[in-house]
Parts: structure tokens; C-alpha cells; sequence
């Protein structure tokens, strides 16, 4: 199927402006009729979450390090109906890792050159004028296969700073496509892993449609869409495989972070998932072959979480037969017990001896390449595993049987090796990256 035209939003930092800018153009080209399909370049939860509020089409990561090219371009057929694509980038455009994985390094350019998609850059001008212009040209010819079709400047101080940026952007012949003014009203709250999660924030209609408002008038629209291309096809999508032919999965405030595309692929290949809140005390459905508790924020709920005696009654009598698996914040709760920032000690559901701190924090984070030492659910011993890993929590004690060797993209071993144990007849098992892909 033949891709429709698209663009990526990058810049050359974090913190610069791409998903104000992001969510302000999903917004503004919904308010026109427009059907516009999101994607997130690289391993994110919270962006995309957005990207589904705004756009009101589901945000697909796309990962050249974790995801081979076949598998990229069957993820890209989601945006099949669509009139256009918006993609966000990660980070600086250029910024992955030093040894490229599976299509690349994991840098936002690479999806750009993969996929055919024009760059359009955020800068952040403040404090510089026509030096912007030198940034800029960097950026174009850092890459040659690489189209920059042109900037939008942010943080724009006056007119006069304007028609300095834009004077400098003339002389090497690089288009503006917009001038964003300095407005508070339009940040997203952040906590420590980034924005706080779309469905926390208490006007997030209200908010999208201001950004939308303030993106369309301070842009150029017509002359993005005008410079919106693609080159790439998409394919069918690669197979998934499941955890369980039904799966309970843990969904709420606390539990909410898995990749949009794990769950369509479990779907695809006939699984059921039945979602389960532990926050509001329930417990997994009975039904279910195996049970999934994502990564999130249980630090912040841990005490709700301890307190969950149905929540934790059921988890426990669900694994004494069927498998429990858990990613990050999942794998926490997975544990003996978590230690919340203030020292306070809460137990957990203790299928396995982790014991976590977020007393004294220190960041993770990182591309990850597992090799099973065991069977997880959905994938055999000896499979090898793509994923990522981020969170400040601190591993106290990890008494179990290490589930994987765990490296970094750079083949360094990692000391998270994740870890499993035998409940009853089945396997409770867990890790601290959240798996994208098998290895190729």
C-alpha cells in the first residue's frame, strides 16, 4: 500500500518544542477535516498518548534499533484512510545510540531517510538571532539523504527578533513555516519520566484545542502540507506472538505503559485482552491463560496498591497456575516490596524477592538486547528480546534465578538481568525494559 504523504517534527534537543508543535498541528489539521495519522519515532508512552487525544487516531511507535524494516513497514499500514502523517521525533534529529540494531541507531533521522518522510526542524531562538541560521544549515547537510524542508521558531521574543531568525534563514536559502511567541499557558505538565500521562491532565480537550488555535495562527499550514512527501510503502504487519490466547492486563494509573503496537498484534493473532484496574481493587479475569502488568507509576500508588487485598489476593492465586509477567513498574509490584520516595516501605504482591527503592533515584535507561535464559510468556528460552528501559527506581535486593543476559546497544552487559521464579505449576517472571520486538 502506498503511504500517504507525511512529515517529521524534530529539533536539535529535548525541550525544544516538538510536541507542542506535534500536538498544535494534529489539532489544527483535525479542526480542518483533515484525517491525520500520528507516529512516534522511537521508544516513548507518554507522546503517543497525546498524539491519540489530538489526532483521534491511535499513535504508533516506530524504532529503528528495536524493529527491522519489514516490521516498520507493517506498522506504517495503520495509516492506511489517512490524508497525511504527522511523526514526532525523539530528542536531538541525529541523537541514537553508537551501534545501530535493526534498521539503525535509533536516531530520528533514520526513520526520516526510512520512510521518506521531509524533516521540519523546531528551534528554540531565544537568545540568538541570525546564528539560528547556522544551526539550521548544519542540520540540512549533517546527512545528504536527508530532505530538511525548513524550521519553525519558537520561543520568538518580538517582531523584531522574528525578522532577525527569518533575515538569517534567507541567506542560506532555508524556508520558516511559522514563528511561535513565548506562551506558558501552553506547556504540558512533566514529572520524572516526562509529561505527565494524557489521561491525568484535568482540561486535556480544552488544552489541545488551544494549541491547536495557537499553531494555525502562527503558521504556515498550507505550505507544510504542500512540502509533505513519502517514498516508503507499507506491508502487512509481522506477526506478534501472544502471551496467552486470553490475557489479563493490568490498566490504570499506576499500570498504563505498553506499546499500542504489542497489544493490535496480540489482537491480530487472535488473543483477547481483558483489562483489570488494580488501583480500583480487581483482580485478573479468571478466564485468562497468562496475566500482563506494564510498567507505570506504582511508586506513586503504592500505598492504594498494598492495600488492594483483592487485587492482591487474585494475582497471587492466578499464579500458582498461570504465568505472570512483568515490565518495569509491573515488575516492581511483581516484587517483595517497593520503598516510595519519602522511605516508606509498601508490600507488593512478593511473586518474586525484588525489593525497589525510589528513596535515593537514579536514572536507567537505555535500548536493551535480552537473550531468554527461560520461557516468558509468548516467547521461548533462548529467544532474543529488543526493548528499553527507563525509571529511577533502585534494586535493594533481587534474590531470584536471573530470567536473560541483558546487554546495552553498545554490548555492555547490564546488571537488570530481570528475574524469574516457579509459583505452584507456573512462572512469575519480570523485567525492567519493556519489550518492542524479538531480535532478528
Amino acid at each position: 500500500m502506498q503511504m500517504p504523504p507525511g512529515l517529521l517534527i524534530s529539533a536539535p534537543a529535548s525541550g525544544t518544542g516538538k510536541t507542542t508543535l506535534t500536538l498544535g498541528l494534529l489539532a489544527a489539521l483535525r479542526a480542518r477535516g483533515l484525517t491525520v495519522q500520528p507516529f512516534k519515532s522511537g521508544p516513548d508512552y507518554i507522546d503517543p498518548a497525546f498524539h491519540t487525544a489530538a489526532s483521534g487516531r491511535a499513535s504508533v511507535n516506530l524504532d529503528s534499533w528495536a524493529m527491522s524494516p519489514a516490521r516498520i513497514s507493517g506498522l506504517a499500514a495503520v495509516a492506511e484512510g489517512a490524508d497525511l502523517v504527522i511523526a514526532e521525533g525523539s530528542m536531538g534529529l541525529f541523537d541514537g545510540v553508537a551501534m545501530p540494531g535493526e534498521s539503525g541507531s535509533g536516531a530520528s533521522a533514520d526513520m526520516a531517510v526510512l520512510m521518506g518522510w521531509p524533516v521540519v526542524l523546531v528551534l528554540d531562538v531565544s537568545g540568538q538571532a541570525q546564528s539560528a541560521a547556522a544551526v539550521a544549515l548544519g542540520f540540512a547537510q549533517m546527512r545528504p539523504e536527508l530532505r530538511l524542508a525548513g524550521v519553525v521558531l519558537n520561543k520568538v521574543a518580538s517582531p523584531r527578533h522574528e525578522a532577525l531568525v527569518r533575515h538569517g534563514m534567507a541567506q542560506v536559502g532555508i524556508p520558516v513555516f511559522g514563528a511561535l511567541p513565548r506562551k506558558a499557558t501552553i506547556s504540558l505538565p512533566e514529572r520524572h519520566l516526562g509529561l505527565v500521562q494524557a489521561a491525568e491532565h484535568p482540561r486535556l480537550a480544552a488544552h489541545l484545542a488551544e494549541v491547536g488555535a495557537f499553531v494555525a495562527a502562527h503558521l504556515d499550514i498550507d505550505a507544510l502540507l504542500a512540502v509533505a512527501a513519502v517514498t516508503a510503502h507499507s506491508t502487512l504487519p509481522l506477526p506478534v506472538p501472544p502471551p496467552a490466547e486470553r490475557i489479563a492486563l493490568a490498566q490504570d494509573a499506576a499500570f498504563s505503559f505498553v506499546y499500542p503496537h504489542l497489544l493490535e498484534g496480540w489482537r491480530r493473532a487472535g488473543a483477547t485482552i481483558l483489562p483489570f484496574s488494580p488501583l480500583q481493587d480487581q483482580a485478573p479475569d479468571a478466564s485468562a491463560g497468562a496475566c500482563w502488568l506494564p510498567g507505570g507509576y506504582p511508586e506513586l500508588h503504592a500505598g492504594a496498591l498494598a492495600a488492594a487485598q483483592t487485587f492482591q489476593t487474585g494475582v497471587k492465586t492466578f499464579a500458582q497456575t498461570r504465568p505472570v509477567h512483568g515490565e518495569c513498574g509491573g515488575y516492581m509490584a511483581m516484587g517483595a516490596g517497593l520503598i516510595d520516595a519519602q522511605g516508606n516501605r509498601h508490600v507488593m504482591l512478593g511473586l518474586l524477592g525484588l525489593v525497589t527503592s525510589f528513596e535515593k533515584r537514579r536514572m536507567h535507561l537505555g535500548y536493551r538486547l535480552a537473550q531468554l535464559a527461560v520461557p516468558m510468556p509468548g516467547h521461548d528460552a533462548g529467544t532474543a528480546l529488543r526493548g528499553h528501559e527507563f525509571h529511577y527506581a533502585t534494586i535493594l535486593d533481587q534474590p531470584d534465578a536471573p530470567l536473560a543476559t541483558v546487554t546495552d546497544a553498545t554490548g555492555a552487559a547490564v546488571a537488570e538481568t530481570g528475574s524469574h521464579r516457579v509459583n505452584g505449576t507456573a512462572r512469575a517472571t519480570g523485567t525492567f525494559f519493556h519489550l518492542i520486538a524479538e531480535a532478528t
